[in-house]
């Protein structure tokens, strides 16, 4: 490219300033206009100019490199986009092709036509999720703000993406929806970004956001675990910004553990038991229909599972709606409060007229997000089957009620997986609410904006695998995969599209049980890469081959298998005599607020250690599985009209 040159690297159209104060933009005060980011000479502007202004888009040339990214966005973009779909798919290969000239934009600029250098930001800040169209508002470094920016035909994630080829966008630590921008020519952020490579140009939104903790992410090495994933093993530092004083590398950051290669003892064979029948369930029955033995019944559970025809009854204990320690008398006055109170939410939005919801656009965001999704979960499951299936009706009217029940989460993509496979067995739209609601309160966590859970959790998981086995993770960070993000989807929705619907159940009902401790939804996804290591590890794969290889596991997987496997790696990390503290809080055996681990370094952890509100260590028990029969439940009649998929 000639130093005088320009070229246009992003270019899109249905970009408003908005100019009157008012709530409701009359259409006289709507400028349309392009936004544009073009290269010039050694700098990258920012412009936007009305339509009339921003010349004929038709005499605009593109190379292909640069088409790859002009992807158009839906209309709606509530902010809750399938951010797990980047897993689902093969990174594309990049495009390669020589830069063309472009003319120069248009120099008369009306008065509000603007140019800004990216090297002249300061931040970024985006909409609520739930708008009619989503905005940006920039920030330059003197403090002044240009005008936010609407973009009405979608296209804000793509225009970040863009801007992170140029830019280091950090999520702010006091702000989810507030982007920091730091110059790529920082020299420790450089180069810890450049060896990261966290801003490809097609990485997902959210995806990106676990690692832009720019304090955090200037340690150049993941090898040094605890220091890369700061972010995710205690709380940001407050305030922290691209001027904070950085440890020397050569010294560990106060206050965590440098994870070294720790000895581990042989893996323990594991066998499962046949599932919980309703028979062996009776006999924990006492008097008054209040449950006994209840650990014990817990553990059984844990080890073998439930059998079907026993699920829709146990789950509800399993999930916290109905109480272990209640009597048959108290569960039945709890599911009728609890019956009404469903239909007291329910009417709040049956009871919107459509004139009403015009004018709100939260509900009706959530309610076409819902209706979307609902008509494309689990339906090649025959319960759900048809287009007039009373059970997506179900499935929408539940989705809704719970944005009435949790105002400030709503709904957002992937929660229809969660709900599908415990309608399908609770057959009751009342129950399957507050059983859905049970769930949602072990991982809402997973889908509040910030991401910090989900940060935290593959913090957690590269932790527990670096200590399992560092030379997959060695080889993981050599083809640029160590960040585990092919992971997302597994952990956002407890691996519901992983395996066949059948083994969601079994391991969804092991998980609930919350032994052999609090995160063993985390072994799963340790136990299923130490599964296909030598596959991952013998073959030659690179970034792209390791995650089409993660994808095509799906629905290829045991579940009896992986959970052995992961019940042995948990007594294999428990045997060990020098656990590291940050790994045995994962586990359960200490809390966070301990300084020490009450274990001798000369001693293995013991399973009395595990946490208290779990029941006793769970005995590997002899018996095979037995096979499970196939359940053919049929959905119970609706008593009111769900709304129109």
């Amino acid at each position: 490219m000639e130093s005088s040159g320009y070229r246009v690297v992003f270019e899109k159209g249905g970009v408003y300033l908005h100019t009157s104060a008012k709530r409701h933009q009359d259409p006289d005060s709507l400028i349309a206009g392009v936004i544009r980011v073009v290269e010039k000479d050694n700098d990258v502007i920012l412009h936007w100019a009305p339509v009339e202004e921003a010349g004929d888009s038709t005499q605009i040339l593109f190379s292909k490199k640069d088409s790859c990214i002009s992807e158009e966005e839906p209309t709606f973009d509530p902010g809750y986009e399938p951010d797990w779909a980047v897993i689902s798919t093969v990174r594309p290969q990049p495009c390669h092709s020589e830069p063309k000239r472009v003319a120069e934009p248009s120099s008369s600029q009306g008065s509000w036509a603007f140019s800004v250098s990216l090297g002249e930001l300061k931040s970024i800040r985006r909409s609520k999720p739930g708008l009619n169209w989503a905005y940006l508002v920039l920030v330059t470094q003197a403090g002044g703000s240009l005008p936010a920016l609407h973009f009405h035909r979608g296209g804000t994630r793509a225009l970040l993406r863009v801007l992170s080829r140029y830019l280091l966008l950090a999520s702010s630590p006091r702000d989810s929806r507030l982007y920091l921008v730091f110059p790529h020519d920082s020299s420790a952020l450089s180069n810890s970004f450049h060896h990261l490579q966290l801003f490809d140009q097609d990485s997902s939104n959210v995806v990106s956001r676990f690692f832009q903790d720019p304090y955090s992410t200037t340690f150049s090495s993941f090898s040094r675990v605890t220091n890369f994933f700061r972010g995710a093993l205690q709380p940001h530092l407050e305030g922290a910004s691209s001027d904070l004083p950085l440890p020397p590398d050569d010294e560990p950051e106060p206050g965590f553990e440098v994870i070294s290669c720790v000895k581990l003892g042989p893996r323990r064979p594991v066998k499962r038991a046949p599932p919980v029948t309703e028979e062996e369930w009776a006999l924990h029955v006492g008097p008054e229909g209040r449950l006994q033995r209840v650990p014990e019944l817990k553990a059984r559970i844990f080890s073998g599972g439930l059998s079907s025809s026993l699920r829709r009854v146990a789950w509800k204990f399993l999930l916290g709606y109905l109480s272990w320690e209640g009597s048959a008398e108290e569960h039945r006055a709890h599911e009728l409060q609890k019956t009404d109170e469903y239909f007291r939410m329910k009417l709040q939005w049956k009871s919107v007229s459509p004139e009403q919801e015009r004018r709100n656009s939260l509900l009706h965001g959530y309610r076409s997000l819902i209706e979307r999704d609902v008509s494309r979960t689990d339906r090649t499951n025959r319960f759900y089957q048809g287009p007039e299936n009373p059970g997506l009706h179900l499935l929408n009217d539940i989705l809704l009620t719970y944005c009435m029940y949790n105002f400030d989460l709503g709904y957002v993509q992937g929660m229809s997986d969660l709900l599908s496979p415990i309608l399908y067995v609770i057959l009751n739209e009342v129950d399957a609410f507050w059983c859905f609601c049970g769930f949602m309160e072990l991982v809402h966590g997973n889908f509040e904006e910030s991401q910090e859970t989900m940060k935290r959790q593959l913090g957690q998981l590269l932790l527990l695998l670096r200590v399992l086995d560092p030379p997959l993770c060695d080889f993981l960070d050599s083809q640029d995969s160590g960040s585990l993000c092919f992971c997302f989807r597994w952990l956002l929705i407890w691996f519901k599209r992983e395996f066949p619907f059948s083994d969601v159940l079994r391991l969804w009902e092991v998980l609930w049980t919350k032994l052999p401790g609090p995160n063993l939804h985390l072994l799963v996804a340790c136990a299923i890469l130490d599964m296909e290591r030598d596959t991952l590890m013998l073959s030659g794969f690179g970034s792209n081959e390791i995650l089409k290889h993660i994808n095509e596991l799906t629905m290829k997987l045991s579940v009896e298998d992986v959970l052995k496997r992961a019940e042995a790696l948990y007594w294999q990390l428990l045997a060990c005599r020098e656990l590291p503290h940050n790994v045995q809080e994962i586990l359960g055996l200490v809390t966070p607020a301990e300084p020490h681990s009450p274990s001798s370094p000369s001693s293995p952890a013991s399973p009395l250690q595990l946490s208290p509100t779990c029941s006793p260590p769970v005995v590997p028990p002899s018996a095979d599985p037995a096979p499970e029969p196939d359940s053919s439940l049929e959905i119970l009649p609706e008593d009111e009209d769900g709304a129109d998929t």
